[in-house]
């Protein structure tokens, strides 16, 4: 007689994949529990949960990484067992065995196993006693500044600067040389300890052309392991991935044995249960092959990027979860996965890609995201229109997921999804990402992990509004003026004039307006000739028109002949804090001579640490800066005057 299936969750996480959780639980008819911090009071995931708890104040230290309160709380409801999601607990073995002794079930591995994978050091060393190959380097206990230096030489340069807990690209530092080690040590160990509470290292060789090739893995309390084939997760950066893509472009069959082979036998030599990622770093500089790919480590969880492998399968891996939890076998046997079609995954962040990927905060007035199930295009988001984004937790508000015959068909799926991306005034990556995707090296499946840093500023930089843009932005103006109760105040300007309503009308002739729009401080003057086929369509808010156009979003304003706070600051060289963090380091002194980026200061947040530099070259007239204070978002740190 087959286990009863669960019968309620408490899912101990938020946002993207506490919805995940509970779309599944849902269709399975388990009761979810959502649990929820101040900032998420109001979150979608509270709302689509059958109930929901709070624990604590915004920040995740009190709240999403308080053990004590969740267990509470499903004790509080009923739930049997705990979802941990990603992030967070979710590889704190502490918390699981904390979740057992209450009585509850844990839908993850064994304790034991997450302490046996969760330090990257002790990983290597075990998978390496159990003849998986892993990536030569330092592994030791000696964390002296003097000893690492000396190791790295040995190693090499460049050399690969790697937390020993944790992962997600924190506490992560490739260093060209040996002079840039020791800053870069420090930095590594500050994010590091600032993420996982632990600022131990190790170093690895840094490989020239890596591939990031990954392998789902998964067990059941019967001693079953399969794999659910690869992933590539290779277009990242700074060790965040950007696009992932299963299965890995250029792999063979015979590579493909041999990494999922390896993968396998990680699994089973920490005795796994549940969902895993096997994760391998590979040599690509002579394509994809079986003995140049290395274990890099394990992570004892649920993925970001597991949307791409169900798409490839078609399994549910959260219903994996729960019936294995359950004490069910794993639903199919290894001879029973198949490989069909191909899935390609774009994380959108709320971050400023052409503002160094600063972290992007505030109310979602517009939010218009591609789901379109019909056309292979699945979202899986964390907010919706009207939420606001909070600067407490990963910046990471949705996965575009497409799904295609093949690899060509998969990616124009998934960069005609990332063109419907409208967001406004939150800033995010998209038209970055559709940059990458319409790179001519990562169409061709010839992509590394340094693909876009070599690209420089190519792919984050965000192009100058062309002619379409600029007449989407005059007739949104003119349509304004004409029907202002459809959009809001209109500006003077436009309002008093008698021949507004006409929308540029001309005698015998097809209507026309010229317009003067402003643009970043620029003025730029405009015919606004109505609708048409080549122009698009511009959003009016408040005195503004907002045109989006490959995703991104281009805001216009009408030309008063006046400046705006904003721009003057900005012509000023104002350095302005991005959002609410902590100063971590100060790198220039008031009275500076700088070089276009170079850096002033480290500011922290979001859990991850971000370089403010000089706009231009000039002079570091005024610093209002200090290590270790917490600023406010706006606040005036430093202001560089052109020399």
């Amino acid at each position: 007689m087959a286990p009863a299936m669960l019968k309620s969750v408490l899912i101990a996480n938020r946002g993207e994949i506490a919805r995940r959780v509970i779309r599944t639980a849902k269709r399975l008819g388990v009761r979810t529990v959502a649990v929820y911090s101040d900032a998420d009071a109001k979150a979608l995931h509270v709302r689509e949960a059958d109930e929901a708890v709070h624990i604590g104040a915004s920040p995740a230290k009190e709240s999403y990484l308080r053990g004590e309160k969740i267990i509470a709380a499903a004790k509080q409801t009923g739930a049997e067992a705990i979802h941990p999601g990603y992030g967070f607990l979710s590889e704190n073995a502490d918390f699981a065995q904390a979740v057992i002794d209450a009585g509850l079930i844990w839908i993850g591995p064994k304790p034991d196993s997450i302490r046996a994978m969760g330090l990257k050091d002790a990983a290597k060393k075990l998978m390496a006693e159990a003849g998986v190959p892993t990536t030569p380097g330092y592994l030791g206990e000696d964390q002296s500044e003097e000893r690492l230096q000396k190791e790295a030489d040995a190693i090499g340069y460049p050399v690969l600067i790697k937390a020993v807990a944790g992962g997600g690209g924190k506490g992560m530092r490739k260093v060209e040389k040996k002079g840039d080690f020791k800053a870069a040590l420090q930095s590594a160990k500050r994010e590091a300890a600032a993420a996982f509470g632990d600022d131990r290292v190790l170093l690895e060789m840094y490989v020239q052309r890596p591939r990031h090739i990954e392998v789902q893995v998964f067990g059941d309390t019967h001693g079953q392991v399969v794999h659910l084939f690869e992933r590539d997760c290779s277009l990242q950066r700074r060790h965040q991935k950007v696009i992932e893509e299963a299965p890995a472009p250029g792999m063979d069959d015979a590579t493909r044995k041999a990494v999922t082979d390896a993968a396998v036998l990680a699994a089973k030599a920490v005795n796994y249960i549940g969902a895993g990622t096997i994760e391998f770093i590979a040599d690509a500089s002579e394509g994809l092959r079986g003995d140049r790919i290395w274990f890099m480590e394990m992570n004892t969880r649920l993925q970001v990027e597991h949307p791409v492998t169900e798409e490839i399968t078609g399994q549910d891996l959260v219903e994996w979860q729960l019936r294995v939890a359950s004490g069910e076998k794993l639903p199919l046997k290894q001879e029973e996965l198949k490989i069909n079609g191909w899935a390609m995954e774009a994380r959108l962040y709320a971050e400023n890609a052409a503002a160094g990927f600063l972290p992007s905060t505030g109310k979602l007035r517009m939010f218009g995201l591609p789901d379109r199930p019909e056309d292979g295009v699945r979202v899986d988001s964390a907010v919706g229109w009207g939420d606001e984004i909070t600067p407490f937790y990963d910046p990471m508000i949705a996965k575009i997921i497409a799904k295609g015959n093949d690899r060509g068909a998969a990616l124009n799926q998934l960069r005609d999804a990332m063109l419907r991306v409208e967001v406004w005034p939150v800033h995010t990556n998209a038209g970055f990402a559709i940059r990458c995707l319409e790179d001519a090296a990562f169409r061709e499946g010839s992509v590394d992990t340094g693909l876009i840093a070599s690209r420089g500023e190519e792919l984050t930089r965000t192009p100058q509004p062309d002619a379409r843009v600029l007449q989407g932005a005059a007739n949104g103006f003119v349509r304004r003026a004409a029907r202002p109760s459809l959009y809001g105040p209109t500006p003077p300007e436009i309002r008093n004039s008698p021949w507004a309503v006409l929308e540029g009308f001309r005698v015998n002739a097809a209507p026309q307006r010229r317009t003067l729009l402003r643009f970043k401080g620029d003025a730029i003057s405009v015919e606004a000739a109505g609708a048409t086929t080549n122009a698009l369509w511009g959003h009016s808010e408040a005195d503004a028109v907002i045109v989006f156009d490959r995703g991104e979003a281009y805001e216009f304003t009408l030309d008063t002949g006046e400046r705006s706070a904003d721009e003057a600051a900005a012509g000023d060289g104002a350095i302005l804090s991005p959002m609410p963090g902590k100063i971590v380091s100060v790198a220039a002194k008031a009275g500076a001579k700088l070089k276009k980026g170079d850096p002033i200061l480290v500011l922290e947040a979001m859990k991850m640490e971000h370089t403010l530099t000089a706009p231009f070259d000039g002079t570091l007239a005024e610093l209002n800066a200090k290590a270790g204070a917490q600023v406010s978002e706006g606040v005036l740190l430093a202001r560089l005057d052109k020399d």
